[in-house]
């Protein structure tokens, strides 16, 4: 199942001030880096984890960061939301071992692997209903068509819409509207990223999406900016 991560790895990123409506956990493989989060500077950190809708962003120029985003109504977006003290927007690492303490990875050394273990071993573990499983198949195949609707997805199991929407978000969480918008949005970062010749236009096009400005406004609603700053602010390294 695909829990509502979007993780990658990047180097010489530096994003200007957004927020954005996921869950952000933001950690260095290497550098210590400099944040401001809700107007406050933090600076020599080694990562942070944010809530949806805090201003923030991040200078790291020299270093290498794994930026981790979550569907906030996921489950396991859910399970983070309960890690946060009354009035806390945001929690700040100063250190490798003081993140993987909070994660509860018990290593020293970071390794974004771990952290993403640690973050899926938290969920409720669930045998998914036979339907469930036929519909994310079917989305894994054919995300990139951009005439799917509801009744596509009721047509393949021989449900109602509304039923099935009830069953989706029962087992995962979240809607399965936002389960086709996350894994399209996953690849299109991914070959935003991965190829740099390709138009965004074409990247739209290819992974569902009705045209550019659709990706434009979805990319920016979920994680903060268009994907034309993502292509020119960063080199990726690989995508979990």
């Amino acid at each position: 199942m695909n829990p509502f991560i979007l993780a990658l790895q990047a180097r010489n990123l530096t994003v200007e001030i957004h927020h954005h409506s996921a869950y952000q956990i933001v950690l260095s493989n290497d550098t210590p880096f400099d944040s401001t989060i809700s107007g406050k500077l933090n600076e020599r950190i080694h990562g942070f984890l944010i809530k949806p809708h805090v201003t923030h962003f991040c200078v790291a120029e020299k270093g290498t960061l794994n930026v981790l985003n979550i569907e906030p109504y996921s489950s396991i977006g859910l399970e983070l939301a309960g890690r946060f003290k009354d009035g806390e927007d945001f929690i700040v690492f100063d250190s490798p071992t003081e993140t993987n303490a909070f994660f509860q990875t018990a290593k020293d050394t970071l390794d974004v692997n771990n952290i993403i273990d640690a973050l899926l071993s938290k969920l409720p573990i669930a045998n998914y209903d036979e339907r469930v499983t036929k519909i994310v198949e079917y989305i894994k195949a054919n995300y990139f068509q951009s005439d799917i609707t509801p009744q596509t997805f009721a047509d393949i199991v021989f449900l109602s819409p509304s039923r099935l929407a009830s069953l989706f978000k029962k087992q995962t969480g979240s809607s399965l509207s936002k389960y086709l918008l996350w894994t399209r949005l996953r690849q299109a970062i991914y070959l935003t990223l991965s190829d740099k010749d390709r138009s965004l236009t074409d990247i739209a096009y290819d992974t569902g999406f009705y045209d550019l400005p659709q990706l434009n406004k979805y990319m920016y609603e979920m994680f903060g900016m268009p994907p034309k700053a993502l292509k020119y602010s960063s080199d990726l390294i690989q995508v979990y």
